[in-house]
């Protein structure tokens, strides 16, 4: 199957070795442009050891780009971890369309901060959902999914490298069979359970230490490693990691 790879991070490079040692025929990379200092995108530098086709746009949106993705006559896109807008036209460029990666159970939690969202909200499940992309916000018809639990001390940086972030490669391959056998899905999402939710940003970082110890409890791992959730000591900023619940306090009084 003829690819297009758009994405980036170490996420896209794992999913471009992937896609190689499945058989696929990786005909252009899109990765984003290089920074002014330090290291190139982790899936930059694996396009050019590779020496494939590859691509640093800084918009999807011109005519140019377009026509650039029309021309490669690929059976299918691959948007694994893709922060810039794509448009409908190129998404439905390749001859299957385009497929894309997503951190949670689609419709819940749609959005950049997925998984921080899903440990705030005290979400006991989680999984990967593999999507058709259209004109919306992860908004697309559902593919595949994969459920996982959500351990009570998890945070965004242990649930994603150790269960979603393997779980998202090895779906991508199932989904990408599926489509070639023609037996791929397009089950539209429930809109009545939909949630978004913003990017997590400080603003919603700081702990009030009057909620009950569960609701601070999520916070603090919902933004470990980042946002990095913090409590003001004066003049001082706290930032808090890694957090635990002592045994029945999740139903404890505040204090």
């Amino acid at each position: 199957m003829r690819i297009a790879l758009i994405g980036q991070a170490v996420f896209a490079e794992k999913a471009l070795d992937a896609l190689l040692k499945h058989g696929a025929e990786i005909v252009h990379v899109f990765s984003p442009p290089d920074p002014p200092a330090g290291r190139p995108d982790a899936l930059t530098a694996k396009a050019r050891e590779l020496k494939l086709p590859l691509s640093q746009p800084t918009s999807f949106k011109t005519d140019a780009a377009f026509e650039q993705f029309k021309a490669l006559d690929a059976d299918l896109g691959v948007l694994a971890f893709v922060t810039l807008i794509v448009p409908e036209r190129v998404l439905y460029a390749p001859r299957h369309q385009s497929i894309c990666f997503h951190p949670s159970l689609l419709p819940r939690h749609r959005g950049a901060s997925s998984i921080n969202w899903t440990l705030i909200a005290g979400d006991q499940e989680t999984g990967v959902t593999w999507f058709w992309p259209d004109k919306g916000l992860d908004t697309g018809p559902i593919l595949l999914q994969k459920k996982v639990p959500v351990e009570p001390n998890d945070t965004v940086g242990s649930i994603y490298f150790n269960r979603l972030f393997p779980l998202g490669i090895d779906s991508m391959i199932e989904a990408i069979d599926l489509i070639k056998n023609g037996r791929a899905p397009r089950i539209a999402q429930d809109e009545s359970k939909a949630t978004y939710e913003p990017i997590c940003r400080d603003e919603h970082a700081k702990v009030d230490f009057s909620k009950p110890a569960n609701e601070v409890h999520n916070l603090i791992r919902g933004c470990d490693p980042q946002p990095g959730s913090y409590a003001d000591a004066g003049a001082r900023r706290i930032r808090l990691y890694e957090p635990s619940l002592e045994a029945g306090s999740a139903s404890a009084a505040p204090g």
